[in-house]
């Protein structure tokens, strides 16, 4: 990992680079791992006044570090620290997402798999997801937890409008649009769960951390 200065009051911790003399970074899987230990590690130490920082906000393969009154001595100190294992650090809580699968590209998600429709449900059923990071739109959580193997092509042309509460895959990553809006992910399923509520706290219903299951929905 390497810390780098952004702008006057923010360091970007590069969790895809080795240390300098040090090995090759790994796989995507190896990288998010290190992305969300060190996410955790850094709310610990913020919640703890180890850490001045107004903004944690992890990303693919960084956590940037936004409001740090003194960067250069901020970065000496967390390249002192060492994150614990992923398995140990503390989830920022978890969610059920019930789902009804019956997305427009179930179809083409199981035949890129090389299963059945009800082996996609199975698998995504089964998967105990996390999110990684957010973007995109308010309340858009990338979740991990799918085997790199398992990673879907987006659509060549996005669709226009993709609706609130779809649930779908692209790449490695799962995701459910909190609002309505263009995008080009392969659509499995959708849920009614609201996820993103501007007069919430916080209004993103899934945040960095956050364990996530998509549960079939029960039918009535």
């Amino acid at each position: 990992m390497r810390i780098r200065p952004v702008g006057t009051h923010a360091l970007l911790l590069d969790c895809a680079e080795p240390e300098p003399g040090g090995t090759p970074p790994g796989s995507g899987s190896d990288v998010a791992a290190r992305v969300e230990a060190w996410r955790a590690e850094l709310w610990r130490r913020r919640d703890r006044g180890d850490l001045a920082a107004l903004e944690i906000v992890p990303a693919a393969t960084t956590v940037l570090l936004d409001g740090v009154p003194d960067p250069v001595a901020t970065a000496a100190v967390v390249a002192g620290w060492t994150p614990e294992h992923l398995t140990t650090t503390a989830a920022a809580g978890s969610v059920d997402v019930p789902v009804t699968y019956d997305g427009e590209d179930l179809p083409a998600v199981a035949d890129h798999w090389g299963v059945d429709v009800a082996a996609v449900v199975d698998r995504m059923a089964g998967t105990a997801f996390r999110v990684a990071f957010c973007g995109f739109a308010p309340g858009f959580a990338y979740l991990t937890g799918l085997p790199a193997d398992l990673s879907v092509p987006r659509l060549p042309s996005p669709r226009p409008r993709v609706p609130a509460g779809s649930v779908a895959l692209a790449g490695p990553y799962a995701g459910i649009y909190p609002t309505a809006s263009p995008g080009g992910w392969l659509l499995v399923g959708r849920t009614a769960l609201t996820l993103f509520d501007v007069h919430a706290d916080p209004p993103a219903r899934l945040v960095p951390g956050t364990r996530v299951r998509l549960v079939p929905a029960r039918q009535p």
